[in-house]
């Protein structure tokens, strides 16, 4: 798609146009590196509350120690084989498709390496 003259024409225009706002976006871009990022922090927290890192580190902490006295396992009602992933009532996950299971039915159906012979015609 795409190769229009009309498309040609407007990507011409915008590479045009890339080469003359280059000068400009790139002083722009170094003023703003040269204030230093306290200027954008002060900014920052006139809006929003700022918190340091070692607070959300402590706090995080805190809650980790709390839930360790817990269990660290979640209990889960549905016990899944991994292999065939079928849940206990021979239930497929939801987010597997119709050709996964299939497939894995298929798998679940061969023994000692064989497949079953599928029907068809024998010429």
């Amino acid at each position: 798609m795409a190769k229009s003259l009309r498309s040609k024409w407007k990507r011409k225009m915008r590479a045009e146009k890339r080469k003359k706002n280059a000068p400009k976006e790139l002083a722009r871009l170094k003023i703003v590196l040269a204030k230093g990022s306290d200027v954008l922090m002060d900014e920052v927290k006139e809006i929003a509350t700022v918190v340091t890192a070692e607070k959300v580190m402590e706090k995080t902490n805190t809650e980790v120690e709390a839930t360790e006295g817990d269990s660290g396992k979640m209990d889960m009602d549905l016990k899944r084989n991994k292999k065939s992933l079928l849940d206990q009532h021979g239930q497929y996950p939801v987010w597997m498709n119709q050709r996964q299971r299939k497939k894995l039915k298929v798998q679940r159906g061969k023994k000692n390496g064989k497949s079953k012979l599928t029907k068809g015609l024998a010429w």
